[in-house]
């Protein structure tokens, strides 16, 4: 059973991650990561216009994801920003490649990335 999971998580980390086009992000003096998600359709647009809720949702990305977010360029999989981001932060990056996995994988759940 732990081979099978070993090639299962192998074939994820080879995945290539792509920012979804047309999101978008910016960095604070801090160099945290916020994404701003347009908040489109009939009953977003409904609930702006009466309940004054906002044309963009912000998403503030910690450390480590403000860290992996501009790294995302739709060439490195995650097996090569695991590298980056190991070297960056050393051991505090670990469990590395679980941390990662669960991170795309959240990424990926929103519609902020999509794999190669």
């Amino acid at each position: 059973m732990g081979k099978k999971k070993e090639v299962i998580q192998a074939n994820y980390l080879e995945k290539i991650p792509v920012r979804q086009e047309g999101l978008k992000w910016d960095t604070n003096e801090k160099g945290l990561v916020t994404l701003y998600v347009h908040n489109t359709g009939l009953m977003k647009k409904i609930t702006q216009k009466l309940f004054k809720k906002p044309e963009y949702t912000q998403v503030h990305l910690d450390e480590n994801g403000s860290f992996i977010w501009p790294l995302i360029d739709g060439k490195k999989n995650i097996i090569e920003l695991g590298k980056i981001v190991k070297e960056h932060f050393g051991e505090k990056a670990e469990p590395l490649y679980d941390r990662l996995a669960q991170y795309f994988g959240i990424l990926e759940s929103y519609g902020f990335v999509e794999f190669r």
